[in-house]
């Protein structure tokens, strides 16, 4: 396995590599051309890298490159500076619950629960970035933070990064969401979350993948009775 990570045009990337162990003992000359065929495969090489559409929050380049496979190829990747997910989490009740925002998305063409996010502004580290729009979509905030989930949206053409955080004791306050921002926001059981998840009525993808992480989190099940709280 190796991490993709893309950086100038004609500078070529060492992508690491998880392996098996190594055995002790004398590495033989074929063993050692094996290994060093290998980690040339592992490297890309961007031949050009051109911006052929630029918007106020993203970027579109057309790259022609050389994969760890060998292929030559061309990708037209959208380029992000990634964003953060609030996983707002209230347990002043017995059962948590978790803060869900309902706004509509255009692109999906209908209204959509989701959880608190945005991108991170230039300079802006992500924290920063997650407690900002926690406060501007809902007027939460929250005492106590913790890295959650990071992944890739849609990783085949976006290089949007997703930090999700987990937030907790929270603190209601006054909402300040930007002009074209029509936002609701409702703190929902996390049990009636993962229900929802479950059966399609929420799909928003960091939604759902926060959800979950929750449900784990809390040994909750949408189908079940609970299992306890961690």
């Amino acid at each position: 396995m190796y991490s993709v990570v893309m950086t100038n045009p004609g500078k070529k990337i060492v992508r690491k590599s998880v392996g098996k162990k190594a055995t002790v003992g004398k590495t033989s000359t074929k063993e050692k051309k094996s290994t060093k065929a290998a980690g040339k495969r592992k490297t890309v090489r961007v031949l050009s890298s051109k911006v052929v559409y630029k918007a106020p929050v993203f970027q579109v380049t057309s790259d022609e490159l050389i994969e760890p496979s060998g292929a030559k190829v061309r990708r037209d990747i959208i380029r992000h500076p990634g964003s953060v997910v609030v996983l707002a989490i209230d347990e002043r009740k017995s059962k948590p619950s978790v803060l869900l925002i309902r706004q509509y998305r255009y692109a999906a063409n209908q209204d959509l629960w989701e959880l608190p996010a945005g991108r991170i502004d230039e300079g802006e580290d992500a924290l920063a970035a997650a407690k900002r729009e926690l406060a501007e979509e809902t007027g939460y905030s929250a005492s106590e933070w913790k890295p959650a989930l990071y992944y890739y949206s849609s990783p085949g053409f976006l290089a949007e990064t997703m930090s999700v955080f987990a937030a907790r004791n929270l603190r209601k306050g006054k909402a300040s969401p930007e002009e074209d921002e029509c936002i609701t926001s409702k703190l929902v059981p996390l049990k009636k979350a993962v229900q929802w998840v479950m059966s399609g009525k929420v799909n928003d993808g960091k939604a759902i993948a926060g959800v979950l992480w929750a449900a784990q989190k809390f040994h909750i099940c949408g189908n079940q009775k609970d299992k306890g709280r961690k």
